[in-house]
């Protein structure tokens, strides 16, 4: 099933968004860079690779391997619900998403939690190559996580997989340095999450850090009255004031900062 689903066609299709919005955000850049472009490239996909290798040797099978443990212990929502296949699918997905917001919402407020998600917070600019540099520690936290959805969710196998393509796709998008247009984007915002919007997510001033966590859909925000879109993308300074020092956020140091002291957030002046 991973080999069907994930690679053979969820790779291609996620190389296929990647080579899109790296030429679309070279063309059309909606924030200007502080970095230099290749170097943050270099270093993102270096620190993403040990979580790249446990997304596909130990998350995503660990996933499927409980979706498959499920058909006999039926665990879950998508076993108590007596409705049709394609409303418990779509039901389905949708608890998946929100499970994913909550969590977002763990990795910034659980102090333990931060240490990891703050290296991807760290980069100074934001672009397509943030939606990897996350560290490794965070991958396997999230196995557990994300692991008790899919069992609360009871969410079958295919749609386990199906999820995981889409919340890849979402991931590169609205972390892409993409300028929209305007009204259109405004427009697509009401459902799912944008590269302004979650370009404010990654903003210095705390309280614009502390918003926008939904994933796939934007309306978690909404809800629960944690969204935030009304700040002008020049208005934006990316990254942690604690860590603002471009020579501190080598390779090394990233991959090491979840297992140093982490410093307090320092307070940003901002009339927002």
């Amino acid at each position: 099933m991973i080999k069907s689903i994930f690679d053979i066609y969820g790779t291609p299709i996620l190389i296929t968004i990647f080579v899109v919005l790296f030429i679309l955000e070279t063309k059309l850049q909606l924030r200007k860079l502080v970095q230099s472009r290749w170097k943050r490239i270099l270093i993102n996909f270096i620190v993403s690779i040990p979580a790249f290798a446990l997304l596909r040797i130990l998350f995503i099978p660990t996933m499927v391997w409980l979706a498959v443990k499920n058909q006999g212990w039926h665990i879950g929502l998508n076993y108590l619900l007596d409705v049709p296949v394609w409303l418990k699918a779509a039901i389905v997905f949708l608890l998946l998403d929100y499970s994913n917001y909550i969590w977002h919402i763990l990795l910034h407020k659980l102090p333990f939690l931060w240490r990891f998600h703050l290296v991807h917070h760290t980069d100074l600019d934001l672009d397509l190559t943030t939606a990897f540099r996350f560290h490794f520690g965070e991958m396997i936290g999230s196995v557990f996580f994300r692991g008790a959805a899919v069992l609360l969710t009871g969410a079958p196998i295919t749609l386990v997989l199906i999820y995981e393509i889409i919340f890849e796709a979402a991931t590169q998008f609205h972390h892409s340095n993409t300028k929209l247009p305007f009204h259109f984007e405004k427009l697509l915002n009401k459902l799912i999450v944008t590269p302004r919007m979650h370009g404010i997510h990654h903003s210095i001033v705390k309280r614009e850090t502390d918003s926008n966590y939904s994933i796939i859909f934007s309306f978690w925000d909404r809800i629960h009255k944690t969204v935030r879109i009304n700040i002008h993308q020049n208005e934006i300074v990316t990254g942690v004031p604690a860590y603002a020092d471009e020579k501190e956020l080598t390779i090394g140091n990233l991959l090491k900062l979840p297992f140093t002291t982490i410093r307090p957030w320092k307070k940003h002046s901002s009339k927002r």
